[in-house]
């Protein structure tokens, strides 16, 4: 497996910096327990993915950049980059529900948040679809010289798609501002990456298209804030591609109807004990950075923040019959 990097100590940074990524973390992990248990209450149908575990990714690549000029685009398990964009939870909780004030006015659901104007745009319900569209959004940044880029996020199970060796060709040739994050957790749905690649590092499929690869520890956010900085500002420069293969572990099923017992409860508690919020709290415990009470206080924030979403879901009106058309192109 390739090394990664070396990470800054935590007096490096400010302390309100780090407040607000654990605040981040916080509150993506509590909306999706809050959501999970909407789901059981069938307060929520159809396809929803947890991104419980994972909140260090989204969250430390997304505070590495300028959302004012910079996009993201992610697949289906998307709830954590919506909100690490800056989406109100309650506009996220509402499309959940279907609701007439959900991002998607209740029309895309869990696997379609969107935000034009925070420039999240949108999780995909298809395996890899959002590959060659944020290849093209990388495209329009370069046509237009804006001096912006594109954040692509995926599962280790799109990897295999002919969409991502096109669309890395595709940025390779163009030189197109592009960052693709492989969110690497281990399983494409139930199959654990090594049953069906011949490789493990995805990193080293950059090569074959003249990308550099790198591999980074997601369950760290620090370290996949320092990644993605680093990253970013070659990009910026360079104006070349990246493949970032950042390492990370989902704790929940594939989606809401998955029991996941294709792994054993000791991976699962293995996984747990690198849980990010938790390697962020201890390390600012030991940095004199955080108290137990801020911590508390900053998770029953958060708690608050889901329940608020929650409840305003609840009470939102469903989508009038009259916009049953209304957005369909053809």
């Amino acid at each position: 497996m390739a090394k990664t990097a070396e990470k800054k100590k935590l007096q490096d940074y400010d302390k309100e910096f780090l407040d607000r990524l654990m605040r981040e973390m916080l509150v993506i992990r509590r909306f999706e327990e809050k959501a999970a248990q909407m789901y059981g209450l069938k307060k929520i149908g159809g396809f929803c993915h947890l991104y419980n575990g994972q909140e260090a990714v989204a969250v430390g690549s997304c505070a590495a950049i300028d959302l004012s000029r910079d996009y993201v685009l992610t697949a289906y398990r998307d709830h954590g980059h919506a909100i690490a964009c800056g989406m109100d939870p309650k506009a996220a909780m509402a499309e959940l529900f279907g609701k007439e004030t959900g991002c998607s006015r209740g029309k895309g659901g869990s696997m379609h948040l969107f935000d034009r104007e925070k420039h999240m745009l949108g999780g995909n319900g298809i395996v890899g679809a959002q590959i060659p569209v944020a290849t093209g959004v990388a495209f329009a940044q370069m046509y237009r010289n804006d001096g912006g880029l594109t954040l692509c996020f995926f599962g280790d199970g799109a990897i295999h798609q002919g969409a991502f060796h096109e669309s890395l060709n595709l940025a390779s040739v163009w030189n197109l501002p592009v960052i693709y994050i492989v969110e690497n957790n281990h399983f494409g749905m139930g199959t654990a990456v090594k049953r069906v690649s011949a490789v493990e590092d995805f990193d080293v499929k950059a090569g074959g298209y003249n990308i550099e690869g790198r591999v980074v520890n997601g369950m760290d956010v620090i370290e996949v804030y320092e990644a993605l900085s680093k990253a970013a500002t070659e990009v910026r420069e360079k104006r070349v591609p990246l493949l970032l293969d950042i390492k990370t572990y989902r704790y929940k099923g594939h989606s809401m109807s998955d029991p996941a017992k294709y792994r054993t409860k000791e991976e699962l508690e293995a996984y747990k004990q690198q849980d990010p919020i938790l390697l962020l709290k201890a390390d600012m415990l030991d940095a004199g950075l955080l108290s137990d009470d801020d911590y508390q206080a900053l998770d029953q924030e958060a708690k608050q923040i889901a329940q608020d979403a929650a409840e305003f879901a609840e009470e939102s009106p469903e989508p009038p019959i009259s916009s049953i058309y209304e957005d369909v192109l053809a």
